[in-house]
């Protein structure tokens, strides 16, 4: 399965340690935020990117706590180098 640039990048982000956060209204996701291991917030991550993630199980959310990276989306997100 392929997937898109910016759906590689967020799934990049997780993998490094980040996580999704959601805000909820009346059981309706409202808003969503993508933030980084070190607690920056992702422009480019919006609702409809993060649907599109979900349907294709490369996130998901334990126990009520924000969203993180599954097995399934480490297989999806191609290894990168980190400069560091």
């Amino acid at each position: 399965m392929d997937i898109s640039r910016t759906e590689q990048r967020i799934l990049h982000l997780l993998a490094q340690g980040g996580h999704i956060e959601i805000v909820k209204h009346d059981k309706r996701i409202v808003e969503t935020s993508c933030l980084t291991r070190e607690g920056w917030l992702y422009p480019g991550f919006d609702l409809e990117l993060f649907r599109k993630l979900k349907r294709k199980r490369a996130i998901a959310s334990r126990d009520g706590g924000p969203y993180q990276i599954t097995r399934r989306g480490l297989e999806l997100v191609r290894s990168q180098l980190d400069n560091r």
